[in-house]
Order: structure tokens, then C-alpha cells, then sequence
């Protein structure tokens, strides 16, 4: 079984590899150290407190580097299970051939219609809804640069724990820095960061792949109600600012349906904050009424707002994202123009 695993992650890495090889500049300078830094802690096998030596840092990365620009025009490869090939986009294909050796793979189209893999451990399985599969995976055992804690892919949901720990870790390096009085400041308040990091790491991934989990299932159900055509749309899209203008309008429907719910009725405080903390962006820009009903929230501790945002979000993201494909049925890959300018037309 082990050399089954093994020829798996070779495979799934090797299309990590061609992905990052033609995307992995496209980040910002700083953004991109930082990440290949994580990267590079994530393929030794360090831990979190473990200190990066510099100069290993540094050849790694010149070797990485020196790898993606041989990979720069290489097609992507079969994935291998048990000797029976796969297409790397058909995910459901090889996710039926992993079950018996309790493996997760997801394959797709990231933000800009970036080609995305990941192989990882299998946590848990679930069927929160008819006809619909949530995977949660663990361990990683091959993944990219860009490490997204979760993804809905067709009628599954993948979920990474040990991605959402990262990137949990991530925000958190970067928050020490100043210690500033914000929204994910008050989340790590929430915990036993300054006596034990580990168990308060590990209890805030638990309470963040929650709230993940709701916006993922949230994602599913708007992709019921927008259809294949919001794919189309945002295929059209890609790589302008009408493709972020667009992806956070179901962003927020999602949250409006089942993230904000939850965390209201369940009352929990800490991951209010941390929602509030991430709410970056293209997502903070068009949806100023939420940042409001969090302070209301935050200085009565009154449900109420969010509650009321919530279900006014519903409404009104459902409706943008309903104008948005109509736009495109009419203008097609001409979109971008005025789906940016309906979407900056309609701030909630």
C-alpha cells in the first residue's frame, strides 16, 4: 500500500509542480516569499516554532525556482492509482480509486482559472445534504504554492485542515508583528495563544474549518441556484477585476445563506471575530453593511445586526448574482465591463 501512496503523491506533486511553474510569480513579491517560506516548512516537515535556517531557505528556493522553469511548458500527467491511469481533472474518477486506501484528491480552476491539485489524508466524510459528498482531509501529502483551506468542485466539498492550520498560523505570524486592536486580534484573544500555541492553534483550526465547512456548503447551494452558467461567466472573467468583483458577490451569498446563520445562532464569538478579520478585499469593498453590523455586534454583543445583515445580504447577493449572468448571456466574453460596473453600483 505504501508504494501505492507513494506513486500517487509522485504523480499529484509532479502537476503541483507544472501549476506553480506557470503560476507561482504571479503573486506579489512579498506575498510570494512568504508562501514559498511556508512551502518550504511544509516540505520538511518542520514545525511551527522550528526556525528556517537562511542559507538551506535560500537554496531551496533557487532549486525550486530552477525546477519550475523546466516544468514552465510541460503538460499536465496522468494521475496514478493501483497501475489504472487517470485524467488529472477527473477528481471523482480518482477519488473512487483512493476509498480503499483512504486517501482525498481535488483537481480544478482556482481563482484566474489557475489550474489547482492537492493530495491529502482522509479525515472524515460526510453527506450534510442529499446528493452531495464533504471531504476532509488531513495530512497533505502533495499540494501547491497556493494552499486553499477549502473548495467546492461539482457536487463535492473539500475541506484541509492541515492547510487551514497554515494559513491560521500564517495571519497569525503576521498579526505579532503589531499586536494591532483589529477583528483577528480579538479572535486570537479567544484563545491560550500566550501559554500554549499548539492546543490554541489546534482549537481555533477546529472552530475556523466549522465555519468553513458552512461557507462550502453554502457555495453548493449557490451553485445550485446559479447553475453551470456562472462557471461560463466566470471562465469569461478571468484575470480581471470583474472575475473578483464576481467571485466575492457568491462569496457573500454563501456567508449570507449559512456561515453568518450559524455563527450567530451558535454564538460563536471567536469565530465572528475571525470572520470579520478576513473580511478583505474585493469582499470588504462591496459589502460595507457587514463590517457595520460587526461593530454593532461587537459593542452591544446584540445579535440582532448581524442577523438582519444576513438575511438582507441573501436577498440582495442572490438578485446581484442573477443580474450578473444575465449580463453575460447578453454581452458574453465582453462582460467584464459592465458586470464591474453593475457590481460597483450595487455595494450593500
Amino acid at each position: 500500500m505504501n508504494a501505492i501512496v507513494d506513486q500517487v503523491s509522485q504523480s499529484v506533486q509532479h502537476n503541483c509542480d507544472i501549476a506553480d511553474a506557470r503560476h507561482g510569480a504571479d503573486f506579489g513579491m512579498c506575498t510570494y516569499l512568504m508562501k514559498m517560506r511556508e512551502y518550504y516548512r511544509w516540505e520538511k516537515g518542520l514545525g511551527f516554532r522550528d526556525r528556517l535556517p537562511k542559507d538551506d531557505v535560500g537554496d531551496w528556493l533557487s532549486a525550486r525556482e530552477a525546477l519550475w522553469a523546466e516544468l514552465a511548458e510541460a503538460e499536465f500527467g496522468a494521475v496514478t492509482v493501483a497501475g489504472e491511469r487517470f485524467d488529472p481533472f477527473d477528481a471523482d474518477g480518482v477519488n473512487a480509486a483512493l476509498e480503499p486506501h483512504a486517501l482525498v484528491y481535488s483537481a480544478g480552476l482556482a481563482l484566474g482559472a489557475k489550474p489547482h491539485f492537492f493530495l491529502g489524508r482522509l479525515l472524515r466524510r460526510e453527506a450534510p445534504l442529499e446528493g452531495f459528498d464533504l471531504r476532509v482531509a488531513d495530512v497533505e501529502l502533495a499540494r501547491g504554492l497556493s494552499a486553499p483551506p477549502a473548495m467546492t468542485r461539482g457536487r463535492s466539498i473539500f475541506l484541509r485542515r492541515e492547510a487551514l492550520r497554515r494559513y491560521l498560523w500564517e495571519k497569525l505570524e503576521s498579526w505579532r508583528w503589531s499586536r494591532p486592536d483589529n477583528a483577528f486580534g480579538r479572535a486570537v484573544a479567544c484563545y491560550p495563544f500566550e501559554s500554549d500555541l499548539d492546543a490554541a492553534l489546534e482549537q481555533m483550526t477546529d472552530s475556523e474549518l466549522a465555519s468553513a465547512r458552512e461557507h462550502e456548503i453554502g457555495e453548493f447551494l449557490a451553485g445550485e441556484q446559479l447553475g453551470e452558467a456562472w462557471n461560463r461567466l466566470l471562465l469569461d472573467l478571468a484575470q480581471t477585476p470583474a472575475e473578483l468583483m464576481a467571485r466575492a458577490v457568491r462569496d457573500h451569498l454563501a456567508d449570507c445563506t449559512r456561515t453568518l446563520p450559524m455563527l450567530v445562532e451558535s454564538g460563536r464569538d471567536a469565530s465572528i471575530h475571525c470572520f470579520a478579520g478576513n473580511l478583505t478585499g474585493m469582499r470588504r469593498e462591496i459589502f460595507p453593511g457587514l463590517r457595520g453590523a460587526y461593530e454593532q455586534w461587537r459593542n452591544a454583543r446584540d445579535p440582532e445586526p448581524l442577523a438582519a445583515i444576513a438575511a438582507l445580504g441573501r436577498r440582495h447577493w442572490a438578485e446581484l448574482a442573477a443580474a450578473l449572468l444575465d449580463l453575460h448571456r447578453r454581452h458574453g466574453a465582453r462582460a467584464a465591463g459592465p458586470v464591474a460596473q453593475l457590481v460597483a453600483a450595487h455595494h450593500l
